[in-house]
């Protein structure tokens, strides 16, 4: 064999370093194109996401007495490797296959907590580990337990790995006999808590049922004082992942299951990274959402998967007077590619939006039997403005209500349209209340190419009559439903190109609403009328021709002014 010179070993060398160099480069650019996809169109000016960076040291939860096998609370060993790699600079803490049953985890800064695939962290049933501590839920300033993962005013952190993070929910939560089987039910009184004296509830603990009777605002024991709070512990529920105030945030790649409450709760953070996770509860969870943005900015969400018990990708930004004091809006939220089974919604705003929401952009979802689609919830009293949110490429099925639902009195009464309805319209008038801060804006909202089949109902718009919904566009959109639209105190509606094929009941019924463009929607029913046009406030409707020339698909109440439609 011959023998390769010197030189020419120099010269290998240097071309492999070249190549590697080059793969290296083609890598990376890779890695740049595929993150920059993300951002590309999208409809308002997005700020790149600065994203997370770690030190090079590696630790395992293993060489900090870490035992695996689910029968010892490992809380120690946690905290002592989350400290040594933060004192050394940060780095990863391995989590490798196993399971690790632990108390709560707090993150530091520079900290990628990395569990492994095949490794499952199972958090503590035992309450003693969650000391009652100040927190933020469902918009409110309260006191809460601990929450299994926990990090507060950090800097670049991380949830990674293919690995399941457990928060053994099923210790917290009560249950409704109606959410269950007749054999989970069964199986859930024979475990031990109580059951409610009209039967149709269990409780885990005599300290949840008597938080849950302290309570007047749902989660929210506001009958005792601060120091009986103690005493109805087991009622004070955490979220199984609390960031606040936290900048440079990724997870990427866990299963994050079964919360005691919601299941990921981002608030008042900045540049979030979530990708590529399931996220799973049970469908009768009480509060079991997916992932709660609140008062956010500079976010990603994107390929996903949902299957929970309520709402899935949610926006908030704090609940009444405490949200409108915090004053900070979710914004510049990016969410694509995301699959949602079932929940209460797919995405929803709301209800707690008292800060207010905006320049959302949402794309290339699928959603699956979701209670509702894309779900719009506030109230009188919550105040807060919702605007520039840009919804495209949604595909949903087997949807039981609405596939496109703004509810304005969200745990309130709205309009009532249709039962017992007479052509003359409702024979009480809306009660008007006066504009304030209180008061909540939903404007600016655009929908393209939205497809649902196999649901209940395509579209109900309601807003209040005090405050319209106002500048509503959806546009290329087909549904095939069992009802078809609604719309309420609403000004500025738009549909076009829009086709509603529908089974049952009107396909419109405009109730006191201006400005509305229907002229080019395509009503696919033998029912008749196609239309109906309501409310003495009612004006500017535009329909299609072929409607208005044709009496039997067209009815005006008789309080409609003259010229109102066209």
């Amino acid at each position: 064999m011959k023998k390769i010179s010197t030189t020419q070993k120099n010269k290998m060398k240097k071309c492999l370093k070249m190549i590697g160099l080059a793969a290296a480069l083609l890598f990376s650019g890779n890695i740049y194109a595929q993150n920059q996809d993300i951002y590309k169109n999208i409809e308002f000016k997005m700020p790149q996401v600065a994203e997370t960076s770690f030190a090079a040291n590696t630790v395992s939860i293993t060489q900090y007495g870490g035992i695996a096998g689910g029968n010892v609370k490992n809380t120690e060993a946690f905290k002592k490797a989350i400290e040594d790699l933060s004192k050394k600079g940060g780095g990863k803490l391995v989590v490798p296959r196993g399971m690790w049953l632990t108390g709560p985890i707090i993150l530091k800064s520079n900290i990628n907590l990395h569990v492994e695939e095949g490794a499952m962290i199972i958090f503590s049933k035992d309450k003693n580990d969650y000391p009652l501590v100040d927190v933020s839920f469902e918009g409110l300033n309260t006191i809460r337990c601990q929450s299994p993962i926990s990090a507060k005013n950090a800097t670049n952190i991380a949830i990674t790995g293919k690995g399941v993070i457990d928060g053994s929910g099923d210790a917290w939560r009560a249950i409704k006999k109606s959410k269950v089987s007749e054999s989970q039910w069964k199986e859930i009184v024979k475990s031990g808590g109580i059951v409610s004296s009209d039967g149709k509830n269990w409780y885990p603990s005599e300290s949840y049922k008597k938080g849950l009777e302290s309570s007047s605002n749902f989660n929210v024991p506001d009958k005792i004082s601060k120091d009986e709070l103690i005493t109805v512990k087991d009622f004070l529920r955490p979220v199984m992942v609390s960031l606040v105030g936290c900048d440079k945030v990724l997870l990427d790649g866990p299963t994050f299951q079964n919360s005691p409450a919601w299941n990921l709760h981002p608030l008042m953070c900045s540049n979030v990274i979530l990708r590529n996770l399931t996220v799973r509860n049970p469908w009768f969870s009480q509060n079991g959402d997916g992932v709660d943005l609140e008062s956010c900015k500079n976010v990603l969400i994107y390929d996903n998967t949902f299957d929970v018990g309520d709402d899935a990708i949610c926006i908030k930004s704090g609940k009444d007077e405490d949200g409108r004091k915090r004053g900070m809006p979710t914004e510049n939220v990016i969410i694509k590619n995301n699959v949602v089974y079932h929940g209460h919604g797919g995405f929803v705003i709301g209800s707690e939006m008292s800060g207010g929401a905006r320049n959302i952009h949402v794309s290339d979802c699928t959603f699956i039997g979701t209670d509702i689609g894309l779900r719009f919830k506030t109230t009188r009293g919550r105040g807060g403005i919702v605007e520039n949110i840009y919804i495209k490429n949604i595909d949903m099925m087997n949807i039981p209500t609405q596939t496109i639902g703004f509810n304005m009195f969200y745990e309130g009464a709205s309009p009532v349209l249709e039962d017992g309805q007479k052509k003359e319209g409702n024979k009480t008038p809306e009660k008007v209340f006066p504009v304030t801060e209180k008061t909540p804006i939903f404007r600016n909202i655009f929908f393209k190419n939205i497809n649902a089949v196999n649901s209940d109902e395509a579209i109900t718009l309601f807003g209040l009559a005090e405050m319209n919904l106002k500048n509503i566009v959806i546009e290329d959109s087909q549904f095939d439903t069992r009802k078809a639209l609604t719309i309420a105190d609403a000004d500025g509606i738009q549909l076009k190109n829009v086709k509603l094929k529908y089974t049952e009941g009107t396909g419109a019924t405009i109730y006191n609403s201006k400005n509305v463009n229907l002229s080019t929607v395509k009503f696919e029913s033998a029912n008749k009328p196609h239309v109906k046009v309501l409310g003495n406030k009612t004006g500017a409707v535009l329909l299609p021709k072929e409607i208005v020339s044709d009496k039997n698909s067209l009815s005006i109440g008789t309080d409609v002014s003259k010229n109102a439609v066209k």
